[in-house]
């Protein structure tokens, strides 16, 4: 046994033995070098970046699939998959294609103009508690406004939109009727959903419906009452009871999504389904401008004429 250990002692101290090798100086062995206890390496070298840092989480920005487009020529022409517009470094959508073109910006609405104060009120306590976590209380989804023709409903409803920094998913009533059996609904649920996927982001939005009614209601005995007209109702109503679970048509699978306020227009909600209007699903806000709100658009209008209020 001392025989033994003095070999290996002996092997240990000899200068081609790796136990010398870690007892050598750290300038003879490169960039690695030993700390106090034996065998703790620290590296001195930083890491070059890859190729591919630009796309690697954390670090990418992008959030469609245009990063196809941005690995050309990162890997040999054997590998691209065809060449052209073949190719597989061709994104098939431009980046228009991923912008929905229901999505209002109100870029084109100047400055200036008049909003009732009444109707801002009404319009932003509606969609704040729609965001709000209000236990044991029941909040409308649905917001219906609804006055005469011609009192500036949808006008006032984009001017509030723009003050208030929304950008909200909008739908005209010509949208609610369409020559397939269910395809206005189900473009509700699509509309609903991509609201809901704007405020996932983290940004607030909601669904705008334009004349509601004219659409979806029944305009006495000469309109015929469609199965469109029907489905549009019903899918209003689902999702006014389940606003955080609303599937694509033949979806059952329960998912959670943000919750989107719905605001409409329209001049007679009477016209439509009476289950739908009731105070559960829809908060009604009549719009009567006063004689202060008249001159107050009035204003507007003719701010460049130079006008006097008075």
């Amino acid at each position: 046994m001392q025989t033994i250990a003095d070999k290996a002692g002996r092997m240990a101290g000899s200068p081609g033995s790796s136990a010398a090798k870690l007892r050598a100086p750290a300038s003879s062995r490169g960039s690695v070098q030993v700390g106090a206890r034996a065998g703790s390496y620290r590296p001195t070298y930083k890491p070059t970046p890859g190729r591919w840092k630009s796309i690697d989480a954390g670090v990418d920005t992008s959030d469609d699939q245009q990063d196809i487009a941005r690995g050309r020529g990162m890997v040999e022409d054997l590998f691209q998959g065809g060449q052209g517009m073949s190719g597989t470094a061709n994104a098939i959508m431009s980046s228009s294609d991923y912008i929905s073109s229901a999505r209002a910006t109100f870029n084109n609405v100047e400055d200036g103009f008049y909003i009732s104060p009444s109707f801002l009120d009404k319009i932003t306590i509606h969609i704040a508690k729609n965001f709000m976590d209000l236990p044991k209380i029941k909040v409308p989804l649905i917001l219906g406004i609804w006055g005469g023709k011609g009192q500036g409903k949808t006008f006032q409803c984009s001017l509030a939109y723009k003050k208030l920094g929304i950008q909200p998913i909008i739908m005209s009533a010509g949208e609610l009727e369409s020559g397939n059996a269910g395809e206005p609904a189900k473009l509700i649920r699509q509309r609903y959903r991509e609201a809901s996927d704007v405020i996932k982001k983290g940004k607030m939005c909601s669904l705008f419906i334009n004349d509601l009614d004219a659409g979806a209601g029944r305009m006495g005995d000469s309109t015929q009452y469609t199965v469109n007209n029907q489905m549009v109702n019903a899918t209003l109503m689902n999702i006014a009871d389940s606003p955080t679970n609303v599937q694509l048509p033949g979806v059952y699978k329960l998912e959670e999504i943000p919750r989107v306020p719905i605001v409409c227009t329209g001049n007679d909600f009477s016209t439509l389904y009476a289950p739908l209007i009731r105070d559960g699903r829809m908060e009604k806000f009549y719009w009567n401008p006063t004689r202060e709100d008249r001159i107050g658009v009035c204003m507007g209008i003719f701010q460049e004429d130079d006008v006097d209020k008075r």
